[in-house]
């Protein structure tokens, strides 16, 4: 039976996940979901409810895993080369999340200028370590991201605890909570990238 996986999207800036190019990947942060979710399982993220962005139970994405790959597998496929990032180019460019690759010489991994790099565009190991604790990249094209413009969950599903109220992650394996809140996202009639991301939306705010 798959399992649900519910967490608090702190940082939603399209970098994790990542619903763009027609995939939703989870490839940085997360070690604890990426290590234990199995083909099948859902993961959604609700959104922060800490002061300036205020989302809390509302829903950011969903994804049912369909792939697992190592960091070499997501890395030299083609079909994720969009996700390499750029942070010269547009906002979805510069969020990519396809950033690391062995290093055969050093033995350990290699890391792109990213989000998850230092200001300066250098390695930032902290965040390597963490990253590459889990070598396993979730991807999914049953997916739904609503980024800073998602529904409220419904108050049924918040009380069976769909929404996690802290750190860490929520495992539902009820069948019928599972069943609830796939019906509820069935009627929602949509399905992948549907919104922008929050710090994206704040960032075209400032331009005004």
């Amino acid at each position: 039976m798959p399992i649900l996986h519910s967490y608090i999207v702190a940082y939603d800036s399209g970098f994790a996940p990542n619903p763009f190019n027609g995939f939703c990947t989870l490839a940085t942060c997360k070690p604890d979901i990426r290590k234990h979710a199995a083909l099948g399982d859902w993961i959604i993220g609700t959104g922060s409810n800490r002061e300036g962005v205020r989302r809390g139970g509302f829903l950011v994405y969903a994804m049912r895993v369909q792939e697992a790959l190592t960091f070499a597998e997501y890395w030299n496929d083609p079909r994720f080369a969009r996700k390499k990032p750029n942070l010269q180019g547009s906002y979805r460019m510069a969020c990519g999340d396809n950033i690391y690759h062995p290093d055969p010489a050093g033995g350990g991994w290699n890391q792109l200028n990213s989000y998850h790099s230092q200001n300066d565009g250098s390695p930032f190991q902290r965040h390597i370590n963490r990253d590459t604790s889990v070598d396993r990249v979730l991807v999914s094209q049953d997916f739904v991201y609503f980024g800073s413009e998602g529904p409220e969950v419904p108050e049924a599903l918040r009380d069976a605890g769909l929404v996690l109220a802290g750190r860490g992650r929520l495992k539902i394996t009820d069948p019928a909570e599972i069943a609830a809140f796939e019906a509820w996202l069935n009627n929602l009639g949509v399905s992948g990238y549907q919104g922008r991301p929050f710090d994206m939306v704040a960032e075209a705010r400032k331009r005004r």
